[in-house]
């Protein structure tokens, strides 16, 4: 079935051009929960063998933001590993010493 070409149509058929995705990247790629899993690891190691607890917090906040941004289709066992690990960083760091903790910044 073909369409009258009306001339007061604004429209140009050999103007049309379909729509292709760009080949780099895909929208949803964000490095920032790779970021913050790798992060996490490290501040959870320096925790764990230095006995500071700010790192071992700051390693939980960073695993945090790890797990809230992962993808559907992202490794679970890493990050709930990561997740872990900072949680027995800050475990660990307290009951080897209970006191309150102190920044090393703020005195």
């Amino acid at each position: 079935m073909s369409v009258p070409i009306n001339p007061s149509d604004p429209k140009r058929p050999e103007k049309i051009q379909r729509y292709k995705a760009p080949a780099s990247g895909t929208p949803g790629d964000d490095p920032t929960p790779d970021y913050m899993n790798v992060l996490s690891m490290v501040f959870s190691m320096c925790g764990l063998m230095m006995k500071l607890k700010w790192c071992a917090w700051v390693a939980l906040y960073c695993s945090s933001i790890s797990f809230a941004n992962t993808r559907i289709n992202d490794d679970t066992k890493q990050i709930l590993s990561s997740f872990m690990l900072s949680i027995s960083a800050v475990v660990m760091s307290y009951l080897q010493n209970p006191q309150p903790m102190t920044l090393p910044w703020s005195s």
